[in-house]
């Protein structure tokens, strides 16, 4: 077996990924502002599919470069998407990361109230009083729950709603984008709380770089 293996350094690996994702794109003609996160996400994914489905609402980018720069916290719906998120960069710019799904008390009302936790996560969170980016990549239920609270009166600075699988996943993405709340949404089945991370760190070192 005749195997080429390329040669690279660990610290140029991503360098080089990022060139090959670009080279394989080809002529697809992305938007600037949207480009580093569709490229992020298939790099974190290898999946390309992402530059096609990924629906960004109007000024999408900015208004969530916006509300990272005047410190909103983000709140995922799994500890994965909470870890994959960058501390460093997040510190930059005076953010907090949270993740309610194994709090105590958010077990007990959904045990109480017969639900999720993700949906009695979303409404803990909701509570905070604080600007707030959701980053949702497993639970659609979060999804439906932040709908119905944005029907209610609640404003979330932004919403990341890439949740994967097949039970109410896409129709709880299409309820998303039915809102005025700005939105990046993984439109079909696909998604992750590691596409929720990567998402969040492309909008991350647009502000802050690269460390």
């Amino acid at each position: 077996m005749n195997i080429q293996l390329e040669h690279i350094s660990p610290n140029e690996i991503e360098k080089r990924s990022f060139e090959i994702i670009s080279e394989e794109l080809g002529d697809m003609k992305l938007d600037s502002e949207q480009e580093p996160i569709i490229k992020r996400c298939i790099h974190t994914s290898a999946d390309f599919d992402y530059a096609k489905n990924l629906v960004f609402s109007p000024n999408a980018v900015q208004c969530a470069k916006e509300a990272l720069k005047k410190g909103a916290c983000i709140v995922t719906d799994t500890q994965m998407g909470k870890s994959g998120i960058n501390k460093a960069a997040l510190a930059k710019l005076g953010c907090d990361v949270f993740c309610f799904m194994s709090d105590e008390d958010v077990a007990n009302i959904a045990k109480e109230q017969g639900t999720t936790r993700a949906v009695a996560s979303m409404d803990k969170a909701a509570a905070l009083n604080r600007p707030t980016i959701f980053a949702i990549g497993n639970a659609p239920t979060a999804l439906i729950r932040l709908y119905e609270l944005i029907q209610k009166g609640f404003h979330p600075e932004f919403i990341i709603g890439v949740p994967v699988g097949f039970v109410n996943v896409v129709e709880s993405k299409e309820l998303i984008l039915s809102t005025q709340v700005p939105y990046i949404v993984a439109r079909g089945r696909k998604g992750g709380s590691n596409i929720a991370a990567a998402i969040c760190n492309a909008l991350l070192y647009s502000i802050t770089g690269r460390d």
